[in-house]
């Protein structure tokens, strides 16, 4: 089994940035496609982004691209999910979880989420 944890969520102001950081304990990264979701309140769950095993395939959804890059290092059992220009529409608990592969449909397949992390982008 592998566990996630995430952090580097906070309060920015538009045109901020945040790192975020999903941290694996237990089995090591290496076997595992990670998504990026976020759930803000009153709305459905959004696949943000995911990075296969590798690293060599990587989705967005359509509203982050261009503002959001996902990456991994799996040495340090760690997925980052670089923030940029963010936007208040943006704040949400953004969450971590193993997924069944790299793109939107199999971000449908998810399992072992973490407990969120939350990011408020607010003046």
């Amino acid at each position: 089994q592998v566990q996630l944890v995430e952090s580097g969520g906070g309060l920015v102001q538009p045109g901020g940035s945040l790192r975020l950081s999903c941290t694996a304990s237990g089995l090591t990264l290496d076997y595992y496609a990670i998504g990026w979701f976020r759930q803000a309140p009153g709305k459905e769950r959004e696949g943000v982004s995911c990075i296969s095993i590798t690293g060599s395939t990587t989705y967005y959804t359509d509203s982050v691209k261009g503002r959001f890059t996902i990456s991994r290092d799996n040495a340090k059992k760690t997925v980052y999910l670089q923030t940029l220009s963010l936007k208040p529409e943006d704040t949400a608990v953004y969450y971590c979880a193993t997924v069944a592969w790299c793109d939107a449909q199999g971000m449908r397949v998810s399992h072992n989420w973490g407990q969120g992390t939350q990011v408020t982008v607010s003046s």
